[in-house]
């Protein structure tokens, strides 16, 4: 207690003992209070304009960019349809072609098979011309030679030539 007393006694101040001159703590009070005024009314607004348009600038890019997001994965979405229509299409294309082809084979086959048909009986019917034919002058040298072998056998005994044919047609009738 006896600092306490000292310190009543002295009468000093209580910014006295702690150093402080209270007229120059009064100043810079004034001063303090005069540049917060001041960066209040000039200074904050511009800073806080800027901070606020920076804001604004980041959410404008992030909204972009979500809309380019958006954007792509619909256009992902979109190619993956279109490639899945594409190989549709091709899977529906080459087995078309491959049923087309396989209905030309045997289209050709079929053709083929004909033409040979065709080619087989017309050499058949060719064949069958050329036995008759072969026939008939194997049917008439016969005759002749019998006729000859006939007329030189009997020697000019029976001169005509409707005696001749009847016995050479009667001779053959037999054989047959």
């Amino acid at each position: 207690m006896n600092n306490l007393t000292q310190f009543a006694a002295a009468n000093q101040s209580i910014f006295g003992v702690l150093g402080i001159d209270w007229k120059l703590l009064l100043l810079q009070i004034v001063a303090f209070l005069v540049l917060v005024w001041l960066l209040g009314k000039y200074v904050y607004p511009w800073l806080m304009k800027s901070v606020d348009a920076r804001k604004a600038a980041i959410e404008a890019t992030l909204e972009a960019a979500d809309e380019a997001k958006q954007t792509a994965d619909k256009a992902e979405k979109e190619v993956a349809r279109m490639l899945q229509q594409a190989r549709e299409q091709a899977a529906d294309i080459v087995t078309t072609a491959k049923d087309e082809a396989v209905a030309a084979v045997a289209s050709a086959e079929t053709k083929a098979r004909q033409h040979a048909e065709t080619i087989v009986a017309n050499a058949q019917t060719e064949i069958q011309k050329n036995v008759s034919a072969a026939k008939r002058e194997l049917y008439n040298q016969a005759i002749d030679l019998v006729a000859e072998a006939t007329e030189k056998v009997t020697a000019g005994a029976v001169a005509k030539d409707s005696i001749n044919d009847r016995i050479v047609t009667n001779a053959l009738k037999e054989t047959n």
